[in-house]
């Protein structure tokens, strides 16, 4: 079956903080049981454009569902620097970052409100939502507020005694991923969210910036036990869906050429790759997201076919 089905290659836009100076008032879904029907996960991007809020995070709120916050700066001369300073609260405790930064958030955990202290350049804010394939309704936390569901607010104390949430904040990545060389690619990647950084999480994600056609390429590859999620980002803040270059994807029993800002929902099972990229004409993001997988050697071991190495396994 055409591998087309499992990429999103155009967005659904919703309105994300209409009305905010500033802020792009496009939310861009790039992920969701309407564009890749049974994936069961959400995920959104909305451009930052200055010192604003997004409206989505103005207030209190409780999910039911887990959830990841990201943080992503677009300067790929310097990877960690977000160009902000934010400040966003979780669990009633502020968290203040500068530098590219991921949150995990746990269902049942109030978060927000968010805010922007500081402002020097667009960057981006993206959402993953676990378990919910399509926008996922929250509700507020305040007394006497309707919930998005129309039904009573949550209720929440101001902090837990002694819960320090910074343990599900990751301020700075590990660099782990990736052979040990490649022309044209960040190497190795940046680790955001693993069990080794938010202990009992079994998830796993690692992005990098590309620069110039990456050589060698990603060789074919399939995850027998866990489901992936690939996202190449372009970095033009005023052509948002601009990848920036062209590649081809192997997906299925097919391949996918992309010249778009995408997503690419690969369930366990499903081979995909080679990755080989046409043409790189401005810096972008590949970004990868491992569900169940809590580590590097958990996600990807025996994933790949060509390589030589005893520990993966040749193909089926």
């Amino acid at each position: 079956m055409s591998g087309e089905r499992y990429v999103v290659s155009r967005p659904l836009a919703l309105g994300g903080c209409p009305g905010v100076e500033g802020c792009d008032a496009t939310r861009r879904t790039f992920l969701s049981d309407a564009q890749v029907p049974g994936c069961g996960h959400y995920l959104d991007m909305t451009w930052i454009h200055a010192d604003s809020q997004p409206g989505r995070y103005a207030s209190t709120r409780l999910l039911d569902h887990d959830q990841y916050l990201l943080h992503l700066g677009m300067d790929w001369a310097k990877p960690q620097d977000l160009g902000a300073t934010v400040e966003f609260h979780l669990g009633g405790q502020p968290i203040t970052f500068s530098t590219m930064t991921s949150i995990y958030i746990p269902a049942g955990i109030p978060y927000g409100p968010l805010s922007w202290k500081e402002f020097s350049r667009p960057h981006i804010q993206l959402c993953l939502v676990f378990g919910c394939g399509e926008a996922p309704v929250g509700r507020t936390v305040e007394d006497g507020a309707a919930g998005d569901d129309g039904g009573p607010a949550a209720t929440w104390p101001a902090q837990d005694i002694g819960t320090d949430y910074e343990r599900y904040v990751v301020r700075s990545p590990m660099r782990e991923a990736g052979p040990e060389r490649v022309y044209g690619r960040q190497n190795p990647t940046m680790t955001y969210l693993s069990r080794t950084q938010v202990p009992g999480v079994d998830l796993y994600n690692e992005f990098g910036w590309i620069w110039d056609v990456p050589e060698p390429p990603i060789p074919k590859m399939r995850h027998d036990d866990f489901d992936e999620i690939v996202v190449h980002i372009g970095s033009d803040p005023d052509h948002p869906e601009d990848l920036g270059g062209v590649l081809q994807m192997g997906v299925a029993d097919g391949a996918v050429e992309l010249d778009t800002t995408h997503c690419a929902y690969l369930p366990r099972g499903v081979d995909h790759g080679p990755l080989v990229w046409k043409e790189v004409r401005r810096p972008l993001i590949e970004w990868a997201f491992m569900l169940g997988a809590g580590t590097l050697e958990e996600g990807w071991a025996n994933s790949f076919f060509d390589l030589p190495d005893g520990a993966r396994r040749g193909p089926k």
